[in-house]
Parts: structure tokens; C-alpha cells; sequence
């Protein structure tokens, strides 16, 4: 006999055997829990996604130059198109590199950055994009960009990021090499894909930037993103622009940009995290509701139990390891799910896009979760089988 807690518990295999006489309800119970846990596993993804997101956006060598006052939307920031050469020449901090003709080229991008209507192909409907002006010096400061296909582009035309689709609404072959998008009154032909390890800027549309420049007649800049040389830090960059207050810049380091649109988007990520909870609420609602109807339903075999020697507490356990068994199941079922059908779906958001993320920490949060509500949702129930009477279950029809 199974012996532990000083009383003698009923078989492992009754508990497994019992699910499977009720196949219906055990099926329709699972497939409830399953729903529960794969719900949670959606919204952590999400929590995931937006994290990790933000969080490998940020180089730590890289600064951004901007107008004072515009650290958190440099949409708004309008730096003159001559500073970038002032600034190239001016800060020593900048990291310079061997150009081809023997020449040092120095690691500064003036780019302009806006969010402006794009629409895919000349179809009627507009969507908001991202776009962002760039020089052939971009790539030595954008370090991680890596063009998936086609080529960087030339006048007149435009180099599309991985999750730039999702961003403007559509599916990622009305974004293919050779097709056009039309934006600020100007139609650029597609010369290509990029991908960034998963940072913020796959969700824009990078194009030359004097050719933007014209397209929308201003000549400022947003910022000028500069990398550092090796020893060199951010306050040599704003020591230089505090000295110039004529020139009303202010230096961020780019890893703290990204880390302040975390916390920008820390009551999203709350609100993410309260669905979660409501969802396990209800799933542990969902666990309970059932194990009551199997309570319910099994009142003279748990007296029957009961008379044959089994203490109550044993019946406890066997309910309870009726709904953990569920759980587990459950749990299992709905993160193979996740990881087959969920991971990597990418979703748009006011940054731009995204991807959904099932790690190992998504993993573990919705198992745990699940196994939560196998507990919780069986308690009550098993509390309520000790409780019954004997003489009162054995009568029961």
C-alpha cells in the first residue's frame, strides 16, 4: 500500500484511471486549461517581445546628437544639416575608421527620422510608417544592420526592414524587391531587406537622405547618430555641447534612449501583466467549477472509499492529483503550441513592430501558471469531499 503523511493514500493509477472513464469531461477540461495556458503564454510573449525588443535596440558605443529637450521623441529634434560636419570635426571621441583610399572616415550618421503615411504599391489605403533618412556612412554606426536581400539603396529608392510589413498593416510580399511604396509625394522603388538582431529599426523604411530631404523640402536633421572610439564616453560628447550653447544640442547615449521607452512603456507592460492574472483567474474558476462537478458526481464512491479505510485526507490528495495531472497536461499541450504556432509572430505597436518571444522564461511563467490553476481549481473541491458525511454519501443517488 502507498503510505505517507502517517495515512495510507489510494494508488497513483486510480487517480490516472478516473480521468479516463469520464474521457468527455476530461477532454473538455483539458482542452479549457490548455486555452487558459496558452492565453498566458500569448500575453508574457508579448511582455517578452516588447522587452527584448527595446532592450537590444541600444548600442552601448553609440550616441545620438540631439536638439536639448528632445531626449524621448526625437521625431521632434531639428538639428541644421551643417552641424553634422561641425560635429564630425569638432568631437575627438568619435571613433574613425580606414576608408578605402587610405583616407580615415569618421563614424557620424545625420539621419531624419519622422513618421509619415506610406502607401504600398499605389493602393488606396495609407498606413503610418517609419522612415528614416540615411548616408553610406549609416552602416558603420548602425553595427548590427545586415541586408537579408537585394542592395542598400541608391536615388529614388528604399531599403525595407524585416518587420516594416507588419508596421504598415500588410504582408510581407507586397514589400518585395522591385515593388514600390509612395510616401511623402514621392514613389521609391524597393532595392532591398534588412534585418538588425531583432532591434526597433526593423520596423522602418530607410532611404537616402538628401533624396528625403527634398521629397518633404526641409534641410534639417533629426540627430546625428556617432560611435565612439574605444576609451572615449558620453560625457566627452556632452561636455562638447555644453560648452556650445549656441548650438542647442544635447548628447543620450542610445542604450539609455531605448531604456527610457521601457519605462515609457512600463504601464502597457502593467496592464499586459493584470490580463494575466484575470486569465488565471478565470482558468482557476474554470479548474474549480469542474472538480466541483466531479466531487458532485462521485459522492458514494468517495464514501465507499471512505468506509473501506481511506481517511478523507488520502481522497484529498487523489482529487488533487486528479487536477494536477490536468494541469500538467495542459500546461505541456499549450507550450508545444506556443513554440510551434506563436513564436516569432510578429505584431505592430507604436514603436513600430515586434516579435512575440516563448522563451524559457515565458515557458516557465505560463507552466507555472497552469500548474496554479490545477491546484487552486482543485482545493476547494477536495476540501468539500472531506466534509461529507459517510452515511450520508452512501445514501446519495
Amino acid at each position: 500500500m502507498y503510505e505517507a503523511f502517517g495515512f495510507r493514500l489510494l494508488p497513483w493509477d486510480y487517480g490516472v484511471r478516473n480521468l479516463l472513464r469520464r474521457p468527455a469531461r476530461s477532454a473538455m477540461t483539458l482542452f479549457g486549461l490548455t486555452l487558459v495556458v496558452v492565453l498566458v503564454l500569448v500575453v508574457v510573449g508579448f511582455i517578452r517581445g516588447l522587452e527584448v525588443s527595446l532592450s537590444v535596440s541600444g548600442d552601448p558605443q553609440v550616441v545620438l546628437i540631439h536638439t536639448l529637450g528632445a531626449a524621448e521623441n526625437m521625431e521632434n529634434s531639428s538639428i541644421p544639416s551643417s552641424q553634422a560636419a561641425l560635429l564630425s570635426a569638432s568631437l575627438k571621441s568619435v571613433q574613425r575608421q580606414q576608408g578605402p583610399s587610405g583616407s580615415k572616415v569618421v563614424c557620424a550618421s545625420p539621419e531624419l527620422f519622422l513618421g509619415t503615411q506610406v502607401n504600398i504599391d499605389h493602393e488606396s489605403e495609407e498606413s503610418l510608417g517609419l522612415v528614416r533618412g540615411i548616408t553610406p556612412a549609416t552602416p558603420l554606426v548602425r553595427r548590427n544592420v545586415q541586408i537579408l536581400q537585394g542592395n542598400w539603396p541608391g536615388p529614388g529608392e528604399v531599403l525595407v526592414g524585416r518587420l516594416a510589413a507588419t508596421k504598415l498593416g500588410t504582408r510581407p510580399e507586397e514589400l518585395a524587391v522591385g515593388k514600390t511604396v509612395t510616401f511623402e509625394g514621392r514613389t521609391w522603388k524597393i532595392s532591398g531587406h534588412f534585418a538588425s538582431t531583432g532591434s526597433a529599426l526593423e520596423a522602418e523604411l530607410w532611404c537616402p537622405l538628401e533624396d528625403l530631404q527634398l521629397a518633404m523640402k526641409r534641410q534639417d536633421l533629426s540627430l546625428v547618430a556617432i560611435l565612439l572610439a574605444s576609451g572615449a564616453d558620453l560625457a566627452d560628447v556632452d561636455e562638447f555641447c555644453k560648452e556650445r550653447l549656441d548650438l542647442e544640442l544635447q548628447a543620450t547615449a542610445e542604450s539609455t534612449y531605448y531604456a527610457s521607452l521601457q519605462r515609457h512603456y512600463g504601464p502597457v507592460r502593467l496592464l499586459a501583466w493584470l490580463i494575466v492574472v484575470i486569465i488565471a483567474g478565470a482558468g482557476i474558476f474554470t479548474g474549480m467549477n469542474v472538480m466541483y462537478g466531479a466531487v458532485t458526481g462521485r459522492v458514494r464512491e468517495l464514501a465507499t472509499l471512505q468506509t473501506i479505510g481511506f481517511v478523507r485526507r488520502a481522497i484529498a490528495l487523489s482529487l488533487l492529483q486528479e487536477g494536477m495531472l490536468l494541469a500538467m497536461s495542459a500546461s505541456l499541450l499549450a507550450a508545444a503550441f506556443a513554440v510551434i504556432a506563436i513564436q516569432g509572430t510578429a505584431v505592430r505597436f507604436t514603436m513600430g513592430a515586434f516579435t512575440l518571444r516563448v522563451d524559457s522564461t515565458t515557458v516557465l511563467i505560463g507552466v507555472g501558471v497552469g500548474l496554479l490553476v490545477g491546484v487552486l481549481g482543485s482545493i476547494p473541491p477536495a476540501i468539500r469531499a472531506m466534509r461529507l458525511p459517510v452515511v450520508e454519501g452512501l445514501k446519495a443517488i
